[in-house]
C-alpha cells in the first residue's frame, strides 16, 4: 500500500489579501542551539492555533498522517539519531479505530547533528505534516526549511577532536553518529501535557465508577452470589462481640479491594502506554482477547468450569479457620479465588475493552481498584446487616444469567477477533459475515430466555417474569435492528463495534448506484478518470467524477450545476460529514438528481499525473500530483486549504465562481447542508 502523505503549506507573510483567507494554524520558528565544539542541535518550534493539532512521527499506520522530517544531504554535517519530540497526547479513535498522537499548542522537534565542519553552513530539508481541528484537516504541500548554523564558537576539547577525526577517516560509518535520538520535553510543551493530565484525570474517574458498577454487577453471577450467605455466616457466628464482628467485616471489605488492587498494580507496571497501544492496534493480542472470551463463554455454556487450583482455596480456607484478624483476609482471598470462573471473565472483558480505549499507565490499578470495591460492597454491607440474608434465594435464575453472560461473552469477543483479521486482512470476517454471525447469537438469546432452548442446569419457564420479558424485547428489536445491516445500512449506534463499511462485499446502495445515475437523462460513464484508485474511498449511493475538466463536460451535457467536494482519503471529518449528513434520503436525492458531483482528493499524492494533466504553481513548481493539484486549486482559487469543503458552481463558468453566498466547510447539520443546496440551485436556475 502506498503511503500518503498530507501537510500544511506554511504561508508567506508577503502574500496578497485575497489568500488572507487562508487557513494558517502553524507558527514556525527554526532555531540553533550550540551543544558542543562540534554537536548543534536544531529545534523546530511550533506554536499552534487555539484547538489545532499536529499528529506524532509515530502515528499508528492505520492513523491519520504523521508528521515527517526529510533533510537534504550535505557534507558539512551528520545527523545524530532521528528527530526528537515531546510526548504526545495519545486517545483511542472512533474514526480511525486506532490509538492517535497528537500536540497542540506549544511543542517542539529536536534534530541533534555532528559538525564536520567548524564554519557556517545551512541545514536544508521540507516537512510534511497534518493538521485538525474539531472541523476541519488541512491537506497536503511541501513546507521547506532552512537552519543558518554558524561557525563554531566552543572551543573543542579533546574528546571533540578524537571524534572529528574519526568521522574525518569515514564519512560513511554511522557508528560515531548513530546514536538514539533522546525524546526530550520542551518547555514549551507543558501547556499542552496539562490539558492533557486533566482529560485522562476526568476519563480515570469514569473508568473507576464504570469498574465499581461492574463489581456490583458480579453480585448476580451464580458463582458468586451463593458465596454471601456462605461468607457473612463467618461473622454472624464468630463472636457474639458486635463491635469486634463489625471490625471484621470492615477488614473483610477492605482485604477484598487490597487483593484486587494489588493485581490492578501488578498490571499497571506490566502494560505502560506503549504496551496498551500494542494490545490496542496489533492482531497477535485481539487474537488473544478473542480466545479468553471464547474459551469463558464456553465454560459459561456449561462445556467445562474454571476455577482455582484447590490447592490455592483449601490453603487460604485452612488460615480462615484459625480465626484472630487475619481471619476476614483468608475469607476474602477464598471468596475471591472460589469465584474466579465468574468473575474472571468480566474482569477481563473490563481490562480488554479498558486497554484498547485508553493509553493510560494507571488504568490497571484504578479499574480493579473500582472493580475490588463494588465486589467488596455488598458482602460488607450484608455483614453489617445479616437479618437481610433471610429473604436472598439462589436459583435457577443464577444459571439463566450464566447463560446470558455466555452469549454476551461470544458476541463482544467477536470484536478482537475482527480487529486482528482487518490488521492482517485476512478478509474472513467482513461486516456482512460478522453481522450475520451477531444476528445469530442475539436472536438465539432471544430464543433462550424464551424456555424454548435449555442448558444444564436451567429450570423450566413456566411463566415470563417482568425482567425476563424485557430482555427478550431488547434481544430480538436489536436483532430486527441489525438486519438492514446486511444490504449496506450504516447502523451507526453499533459502528464502533462492527467491521468498517468498505469490509462488505454486498451493498444493495453500492451495486444500485453503480447501475446508474439516478435522475440522469444519459447514464453515467462507465469509464471515469482516476475511478480505480479513488472510487473505493467514495460514499455509497453516489455517483462521482474525480477530474473537474471530466466533471464539467458531464454537467453541461446535463444541464446541472457541480457540487465540488474537496475532501481526503484520510479526512476523518470528512468521513464523518459524510455518516453523518450524507445519509440523510433528502439530501442523497438532491445530489443525485439535481447535482453533478466532483470529489478532488487533495492529499492523493500517490497518484501521478500525465504531463497534459499537470499545473504550475505559483512559485513556479510542476505540481505531478493528483493531491498537489487538487490543493493547489482550493487554495488558490477559494482561499481555502482544509478540508471538507464544498462548492457549488456552474460548468459553463471559466472563473468556477460560487453560486452561492458562502461556501460550505465541516457542519453535520442536515438541514444547514439542505439550505446551502437550494441555495445553488435556486441561483444557477436564474442563470
Amino acid at each position: 500500500m502506498n503511503r500518503l502523505k498530507t501537510l500544511f503549506l506554511a504561508l508567506s507573510m508577503l502574500v496578497t489579501t485575497t489568500l488572507s483567507a487562508q487557513l494558517n494554524p502553524a507558527h514556525w520558528k527554526f532555531n540553533v542551539k550550540e551543544l558542543s565544539a562540534t554537536e548543534v542541535e536544531l529545534q523546530f518550534q511550533l506554536k499552534l492555533d487555539d484547538g489545532w493539532h499536529i499528529y506524532s512521527q509515530k502515528s499508528d499506520p492505520n492513523g491519520p498522517i504523521p508528521a515527517e522530517f526529510t533533510f537534504t544531504e550535505d557534507k558539512n554535517y551528520k545527523r545524530v539519531g532521528g528527530v526528537a519530540e515531546a510526548k504526545p497526547h495519545e486517545e483511542m479513535d472512533d474514526v480511525f479505530k486506532c490509538v492517535v498522537r497528537s500536540f497542540s499548542g506549544k511543542t517542539t522537534f529536536r534534530q541533534k547533528i555532528k559538525r564536520n565542519t567548524d564554519k557556517a553552513f545551512e541545514v536544508k530539508g521540507s516537512m510534511y505534516y497534518q493538521l485538525c481541528n474539531d472541523g476541519s484537516c488541512i491537506a497536503p504541500d511541501d513546507m521547506p526549511f532552512t537552519f543558518k548554523v554558524p561557525e563554531s564558537t566552543i572551543a573543542p576539547t579533546a574528546e571533540d577532536t578524537v571524534a572529528a577525526e574519526l568521522t574525518e577517516a569515514d564519512t560513511t560509518s554511522e557508528v560515531a553518529v548513530d546514536t538514539p535520538a533522546t525524546n526530550t520535553v520542551a518547555p514549551a510543551a507543558e501547556l499542552s501535557e496539562t490539558q492533557d493530565q486533566e482529560k485522562e484525570h476526568k476519563s480515570l474517574i469514569g473508568l473507576f465508577f464504570g469498574a465499581l458498577l461492574a463489581g456490583i454487577v458480579t453480585m448476580f453471577t451464580p458463582c458468586v452470589f451463593p458465596m454471601i450467605p456462605m461468607t457473612v455466616n463467618f461473622f454472624m457466628h464468630s463472636s457474639d462481640n458486635k463491635r469486634k464482628n463489625r471490625r471484621q467485616a470492615w477488614a473483610f471489605g477492605l482485604s477484598i479491594v487490597f487483593i484486587f488492587a494489588v493485581i490492578g498494580a501488578l498490571l499497571s507496571l506490566v502494560f505502560g502506554p506503549d504496551s496498551l497501544n500494542f494490545i490496542g492496534t496489533h492482531g497477535i493480542p485481539n487474537l488473544i482477547f478473542f480466545v479468553i472470551f471464547f474459551v469463558f463463554s464456553l465454560s459459561f455454556f456449561g462445556l467445562f468450569e474454571i476455577k482455582m487450583p484447590e490447592k490455592w482455596v483449601n490453603a487460604s480456607d485452612a488460615q480462615a479457620d484459625k480465626g484472630g484478624l487475619m481471619a476476614p483476609f483468608f475469607i476474602a482471598l477464598t471468596t475471591v479465588l472460589v469465584s474466579f470462573s465468574c468473575t474472571g471473565p468480566i474482569i477481563s472483558a473490563a481490562l480488554v475493552e479498558f486497554a484498547t480505549s485508553t493509553t493510560n499507565r494507571w488504568i490497571g490499578l484504578v479499574s480493579m481498584l473500582g472493580f475490588g470495591i463494588g465486589f467488596a460492597l455488598p458482602f460488607t454491607l450484608l455483614a453489617f446487616f445479616p437479618s437481610v440474608l433471610k429473604n436472598m434465594k439462589s436459583g435457577g435464575w443464577l444459571n439463566s444469567v450464566k447463560i446470558v453472560f455466555a452469549f454476551l461473552e461470544l458476541a463482544f469477543g467477536l470484536k478482537f477477533l475482527s480487529m486482528a483479521d482487518l490488521f492482517w486482512g485476512w478478509r474472513l470476517l467482513d461486516r456482512e459475515v460478522y453481522l450475520a454471525l451477531w444476528i445469530v447469537i442475539f436472536a438465539l438469546m432471544g430464543i433462550y430466555l424464551m424456555g424454548k432452548i435449555k442448558f444444564k442446569g436451567d429450570e423450566d419457564v413456566h411463566h415470563l417474569g417482568i425482567i425476563r420479558l424485557f430482555l427478550i424485547i431488547a434481544s430480538f428489536s436489536f436483532v430486527v435492528y441489525m438486519v438492514p445491516g446486511m444490504f449496506g445500512a450504516p447502523l451507526k449506534a453499533i459502528s464502533g463495534f462492527i467491521p468498517p463499511m468498505n469490509t462488505q462485499d454486498f451493498n444493495i446502495e453500492r451495486l444500485v448506484s453503480e447501475g446508474g445515475h439516478s435522475g440522469s437523462t444519459t447514464e453515467f460513464p462507465t469509464t471515469v478518470k482516476f475511478k480505480e484508485q479513488l472510487h473505493k474511498y467514495s460514499v455509497p449511493g453516489y455517483h462521482e467524477f474525480y477530474d473537474l475538466d471530466e466533471a464539467k463536460a458531464y454537467a453541461k451535457q446535463q444541464n446541472k450545476p457541480i457540487f465540488i467536494d474537496f475532501t481526503g482519503i484520510n479526512c476523518g471529518n470528512c468521513r464523518l460529514m459524510e455518516q453523518a449528513v450524507w445519509t440523510d434520503e433528502n439530501v442523497k436525492r438532491t445530489l443525485n438528481e439535481k447535482y453533478v458531483l466532483c470529489a478532488l482528493y487533495c492529499d492523493a499524492n500517490s497518484i501521478d499525473l500525465d504531463e497534459a494533466d499537470c499545473v504550475t504553481d505559483d512559485n513556479g513548481r510542476v505540481l505531478n500530483k493528483l493531491g498537489k493539484k487538487n490543493l493547489y486549486f482550493q487554495r488558490s482559487r477559494y482561499q481555502m486549504n482544509a478540508q471538507p469543503y464544498y462548492v457549488i458552481i456552474d460548468a459553463n463558468d471559466p472563473d468556477n465562481k460560487p453560486l452561492t453566498k458562502d461556501n460550505y466547510s465541516y457542519s453535520p447539520d442536515v438541514d444547514k447542508f439542505m439550505a446551502f443546496l437550494e441555495e445553488g440551485l435556486e441561483n444557477y436556475s436564474k442563470k
